[in-house]
């Protein structure tokens, strides 16, 4: 392929890793001056940080007043692992996968916790399973948006609402980006290192009044560990979802989560960053539809993602390399970008096929989005030159 000069315009911020992700414009260490610091995560200040952050958490994702917030360990898959741990077991369990994560959740159902009534519905990167046949007389294990694959589910109409079982939800990479429908999760999950661009090893687990009630009525046969604990006497520990944490929380991770939970109340809340997202996302998709050699990983455009965006070569490209060479270009690419500073860790998921994974959530300026594309098509070109040399 024929070279092309560098283009002349650069992002302004080349950070589009897809977690943890860039932060909010105009974020600085100054903006965390204010954190507790020293003290007890259980003092009175510390208690009303962490309140804080549940109170913000819920008035945003305007999350049900009768639905309880917690901060977890262990972030994203430790809010989801408590959740596993602690409710599944007195009715079957269907578990939808079509990337790396929802794969993970099918490891701790089928291998640890080895229950005996499980429904495994698995499928290649890129689609959805068929949610038309998913049974809701069971509990219903699922990722909103799939970060390693680009794939979403369109919205929550294919959950039924008047289901027997419970529904739990990975939403880490939808929470801030996409409208989540609540009177269809039970157990929502999400950590403040993917949209929010916050720091990492801290979860929220989000639970219907239904999933209080299994806490409460239901006891796992298994011994659970002490991060997993979220009842006391049989009843659920209220202090969890008041601002009390099961371990100690970094104060200088919740003040930077405080300082993301502001910026987004302050700059239009919630519908504002779905529109910086689907705006950011869009970007990218015009770029492909006007570009031959790349394609998009998500086969079908309504559940393509607005946050991680994942893209493998066109067949066209592919049939004219080899193997080899097909696994290669894309490699190359993003390293070319990294080289230049112009794009930092935009490669695809490590168990994803190659390709690219642009992270375009609200965080992100759509100048930048727009200053990406053009970078793409030079790398594309010099890569292609060096294979072909």
């Amino acid at each position: 392929m024929t070279a092309i000069s560098k283009p002349a315009v650069r992002p302004a911020v080349p950070l589009f890793s897809s977690g943890p992700t860039a932060k909010h414009p105009g974020w600085s260490l100054e903006n965390l001056k204010s954190a507790c610091l020293g003290r007890s995560h259980r003092s009175k200040p510390g208690k009303a940080r962490l309140r804080e952050a549940i109170d913000l958490t819920r008035e945003i994702l305007n999350v049900p007043g009768d639905y309880r917030i917690a901060i977890v360990p262990a972030s994203d898959t430790g809010a989801v692992e408590m959740a596993l741990w602690s409710m599944l077991g007195p009715r079957g369990v269907e578990v939808l996968a079509w990337e790396a994560f929802g794969k993970d959740w099918i490891v701790d159902i089928v291998d640890q916790l080895k229950l005996p009534d499980v429904r495994v519905r698995n499928c290649d990167y890129g689609t959805l399973p068929d949610l038309g046949a998913v049974d809701f007389d069971g509990d219903v294990v699922f990722t909103w948006n799939g970060t390693a694959a680009g794939v979403r589910v369109p919205d929550g109409a294919w959950i039924a609402a008047d289901r027997k079982g419970l529904t739990i939800c990975d939403a880490t990479s939808a929470a801030f980006a996409q409208s989540l429908d609540w009177p269809k999760l039970d157990v929502t999950t999400f950590s403040w290192q993917k949209v929010l661009g916050g720091e990492a090893a801290h979860g929220m687990l989000i639970l219907s009044p239904r999933a209080v009630e299994r806490l409460e009525t239901y006891q796992p046969s298994w011994p659970l560990p002490k991060i997993f604990r979220m009842t006391k006497n049989g009843k659920l520990n209220e202090g969890l979802f008041l601002g009390a944490t099961i371990n100690t929380p970094s104060m200088l991770c919740v003040e930077d989560y405080l300082d993301a939970l502001r910026w987004v109340r302050d700059n239009g809340g919630l519908a504002e960053m779905i529109a910086r997202a689907d705006a950011n996302a869009q970007v990218i998709w015009d770029w492909v539809g006007a570009t031959g050699w790349i394609t998009h990983l998500a086969a079908d455009p309504k559940t393509r993602s607005n946050t991680g965006v994942c893209l493998r070569l066109s067949d066209s490209t592919v049939a004219g390399l080899c193997a080899e060479d097909a696994v290669a270009l894309p490699k190359r690419i993003a390293a070319l970008l990294d080289a230049e500073g112009v794009a930092f860790d935009i490669g695809a998921y490590r168990d994803a096929p190659p390709g690219l994974r642009i992270w375009s959530g609200g965080m992100i300026a759509r100048s930048d989005i727009e200053a990406l594309t053009p970078w793409i098509d030079w790398a594309y070109a010099t890569a292609s030159g060096e294979l072909a040399a």
